[in-house]
């Protein structure tokens, strides 16, 4: 799937109220969840002790830090869109974030993001989408929310 290219609020708000997207899926490593928590110091053996996560372990596996599935999120969003014209983005929030199901080792993630609302804030154009991380054959999410960019075009 191509990515959307958005250069301007006429773009964004030609998907206003419309599903956008879904990224292609992305695995979850072990390197990835033991170099995230080195990055966070988070080092609760559920994500960084296979041996001991699959004898003690709920989920017969390690898994990713929730907050690890949500640091991805950038890459995945340029599969969907591809925002150009730009002078500045700002990640300026998250609701309503939920974290639905863990993500075991080696599992296959992928964003799908609805546009709930765009505005144009005097020049500033503010985006809300609505977000799901999917696991690859679950029927629960990883995570959903409402997450708002704020994007400053050239022009």
């Amino acid at each position: 799937m191509k990515p959307v290219i958005i250069r301007s609020f006429e773009d964004f708000e030609k998907y206003n109220g419309q599903e956008i997207g879904t990224s292609e899926y992305f695995t979850i490593t072990q390197n990835q969840i033991n170099l995230f928590a080195d990055a966070t110091h988070d080092h609760q053996w559920i994500h960084t002790d296979p041996e001991r996560a699959k004898v003690e372990g709920a989920f017969g596996n390690t898994i990713a830090h929730g907050y690890l599935t949500l640091s991805i999120v950038p890459h995945l969003w340029e599969q969907i869109v591809q925002v150009t014209n730009l002078k500045m983005m700002i990640n300026y929030g998250i609701e309503n974030l939920r974290f639905a199901q863990a993500v075991t080792v080696d599992s296959e993630v992928r964003l799908h993001a609805k546009l709930r609302n765009v505005a144009n804030l005097r020049g500033t154009v503010k985006a809300e989408v609505e977000v799901k991380l999917e696991i690859k054959d679950q029927r629960k999410p990883a995570f959903a929310g409402v997450l708002i960019f704020l994007y400053h075009f050239e022009d």
